[in-house]
């Protein structure tokens, strides 16, 4: 018998790894995790332990049976109660139908007494005729009388009945006295009075601040307690863990692809679709969302296709905390690029287990052990090392080892336990959302909670809409969708935003409420943008308590200089503040940086490097402070200063005043000279100044020299004319306005 792991044991003997984990626990037999390996020793005394369970299973089967022959031998030895019992029941109904006999009778009786009581009325009817006949003999005297006789009198008006008032007044801020009065179940002119008497002047429409509300029910001895108002637009409350143990049952894993440029990412995920035809439907598939599940052994995995980390970045960015377990593939022959290094620091931040597939072993220049050496110098460490990283040597182009990095992300997920609710209303996040002509805005959708069904009123972002149609990742209809399953969705009223969250409601209406409450608070975040940190506002911040640690990327020409550069800044000490280092790296500045900056709130530091066009553009956009320097201690002494707001003060252009043109004098060996009038504000001497030509600047200069009259003029203010030359500058024009400023220095 030779040593095997755990879980191989735990496969031959059909039982979990975590029963067969507990199991030697009890039996003081320690080990570190489902991977670790057995002695024969102590596979002999686990096997023992194993068949000395089952008899004791055996036992309770018996006791069961014996049980179920006893009740069959009560049931055989007491045939009499039978009898009497239907005797019993043969009695009652008997007893039943002579009820429904003496109802009949007496209903036979009302009926007879209701019409004798018709007959005397119809009698009685017919004497007042006579009489009448004979009073209309008696002439027109009597009439009158007569017909007063027959008006009906008159009760006045009828008294209001007498309710009590509540013992507690539930309220909420904003109720009106005419919403009170009904509370109360009095008139709103008796609350007004009242109201007015405390000195308090409000009408019965007014909203009602929460002093005046509770002024009112004190003034009727009532307890006021105001209402807990939940916000339903605000769609994170639905995500809250308050679900009960009993009902949560085990989903699939949600697994994202990440790694280097050209390592294998494309060829697994094309295999992996491949090895579910195979095993499914013939024929092709066509990928109609970026999601899809692979079934291995019965037990289903998705995979989400955003193998790169930019868009995982993204995800994350936004909230969107969707991903169980990350696989970083490293080709064996490359080893360990740029792009990796980024994929395990986005994986760490996102706090999710990594398991490392080393790639491309097949060719002959491959050497995974230096992969494994690469990688542990950032933190992932083999479990053939002492570590506690998962490593599979594959090969995606030749179909090598696909089954045991599958079985791989089954254990890992076995491990994490990952439970969710299905019997509630579905929530999730958003992969991804388009616009299309013939359907509309469409989207993709992962629940997490809950089951999804057709014509579900949903909340999406800040969309909003019903369930038109739902597809699954091989285009087909389904009517549902439980958790940890994509699907593509119509009918909402706008397309959403990846890595949105999505509620559905019990009612349209809700849901119709929520999102358009939605849609108007993202109006107005729009408007009032986030301010982001920069060096200027660093020290601001963090004396406004907006700001613990400073969180910096590093990226220079050589490694040496980063990682000198990065020790020098965590050496900073400023009282209360620290630098957080979230990603250093060797290269240029790329988009992919600046996403990490704008999802973190960082200062991009670029060392004897440029940010590319294209990041440069992202980081005006999303407005992210990048720094270059060329010199390591004028970048450590930026950012100490700006931690402590001493910041070297900045020049700012102030303008002074506007000239406009009036005449031009060409003066031979001289040069042009402006006969100008000062429309706004005024111009010296020591002003720099710009001509400006239909609103384009044509010149920006100094002055050569400003008389007025034919006296050199310090300075000349607004309703007054002034000659003006401006040095190396003759192509003045009429009408061209001469803008004045100068710099001011400001402090930061």
């Amino acid at each position: 018998m030779t040593a095997i792991r755990v879980y191989e044991f735990a496969k031959n003997h059909n039982m979990s790894s975590k029963a067969v984990l507990n199991l030697a626990k009890k039996n003081d037999i320690d080990f570190n995790s489902h991977m670790s390996s057995m002695t024969e020793e102590q596979q002999n005394k686990l096997n023992q332990l194993i068949n000395n369970r089952k008899p004791v299973v055996e036992a309770n089967d018996s006791t069961t049976n014996t049980q179920a022959t006893k009740k069959d031998s009560a049931k055989s030895a007491n045939p009499n109660k039978e009898v009497q019992h239907k005797q019993r029941s043969h009695s009652n109904k008997k007893q039943t139908e002579d009820d429904i006999e003496t109802k009949t009778s007496s209903n036979n009786s009302k009926h007879t007494d209701k019409a004798s009581k018709k007959r005397s009325m119809n009698n009685q009817s017919e004497e007042q005729e006579q009489g009448n006949r004979s009073n209309r003999r008696r002439g027109r005297g009597n009439r009158n009388n007569r017909n007063n006789k027959n008006q009906p009198v008159s009760k006045g008006i009828t008294a209001r009945k007498h309710k009590d008032l509540p013992e507690k007044l539930v309220y909420t801020e904003g109720m009106n006295i005419q919403e009170i009065s009904k509370i109360f179940h009095r008139d709103a002119s008796e609350i007004i009075k009242k109201l007015l008497l405390s000195g308090v002047m409000a009408n019965q429409n007014q909203a009602l601040s929460k002093e005046v509300i509770e002024l009112i029910a004190l003034e009727y001895g009532v307890e006021p307690e105001e209402k807990v108002v939940v916000d339903k637009a605000d769609l994170e409350i639905y995500f809250e863990d308050n679900e009960d143990e009993e009902l949560l049952t085990s989903r699939p894993p949600v697994v994202t692809i990440m790694g280097h440029v050209d390592h294998g990412k494309t060829t697994l995920l094309d295999q992996l679709r491949h090895t579910r035809v195979t095993e499914g439907e013939a024929g092709g598939i066509t990928q109609h969302i970026g999601a899809y599940q692979v079934e291995i052994e019965g037990k289903p995995i998705t995979f989400l296709d955003t193998p790169g980390h930019e868009a995982f970045t993204t995800m994350r960015a936004r909230g969107a905390d969707i991903t169980d377990i990350t696989i970083i593939v490293v080709a064996a022959n490359d080893g360990v690029m740029p792009q990796t290094i980024e994929a395990i620091n986005h994986a760490k931040a996102a706090n999710v287990p990594i398991i490392v597939a080393i790639n491309k072993v097949d060719l002959p220049e491959a050497n995974p052990d230096r992969v494994m050496q690469e990688l542990s110098e950032y933190g992932l460490i083999p479990e053939a090392w002492g570590g506690d990283t998962i490593f599979v040597q594959i090969s995606a182009k030749y179909n090598q080892n696909i089954d045991e990095l599958l079985e791989m992300i089954l254990l890992v997920a076995e491990v994490e336990e990952l439970t969710a609710n299905s019997n509630r209303l579905a929530v999730g996040t958003v992969i991804e959302a388009r616009l299309d002509k013939a359907q509309g805005a469409t989207a993709t959708l992962l629940v997490q909670q809950g089951t999804l069904r057709i014509g579900d009123p949903i909340v999406v972002g800040n969309s909003y809409g019903k369930v038109r149609t739902m597809l699954n990742d091989n285009g087909r209809r389904i009517r549902s969708a439980g958790p940890a399953t994509p699907v593509e969705i119509t009918g909402l009223n706008d397309a959403p935003q990846a890595g949105d969250l999505f509620v559905v409601f019990e009612d349209e209406k809700s849901a119709r409420m929520a999102g358009e409450e939605r849609a108007q608070r993202a109006q107005l975040e729009q408007r009032d943008t986030k301010k982001k940190v920069t060096l200027d506002n660093l020290f601001e911040s963090l004396s406004e308590g907006e700001l613990k640690s400073v969180n910096v990327i590093i990226k220079g020409d050589v490694q040496g200089s980063v990682e000198a550069l990065s020790a020098s800044l965590q050496k900073i000490e400023v009282s209360g503040v620290r630098v957080n280092i979230i990603h250093q790296a060797v290269g240029a500045i790329n988009e992919s940086d600046i996403t990490l900056a704008a999802a973190s709130g960082a200062i991009v530091i670029g060392f004897n490097v440029r940010p590319t066009p294209q990041a440069r553009a992202q980081a005006t956009e999303e407005e992210i402070d990048i720094r270059q320097h060329r010199i390591i201690y004028n970048a450590i002494d930026e950012i100490e200063t700006a931690m402590k707001g001493m910041l070297d003060p900045e020049f700012v252009e102030e303008i002074q005043g506007q000239v406009v043109v009036r005449e031009t004098y060409n003066v031979s060996k001289v040069g042009t000279i402006a006969g100008a009038y000062v429309l706004e504000g005024h111009i010296t001497r020591n002003s720099k100044v710009r001509v400006i030509r239909d609103n384009i600047v044509r010149y920006e200069g100094e002055i050569a020299s400003l008389k007025r009259f034919k006296d050199d003029a310090r300075e000349v203010t607004k309703g007054f004319e002034c000659g003006i030359m401006i040095e190396k500058y003759n192509d003045i024009h009429v009408d061209d306005i001469i803008e004045a400023y100068h710099m001011v220095e400001v402090k930061r």
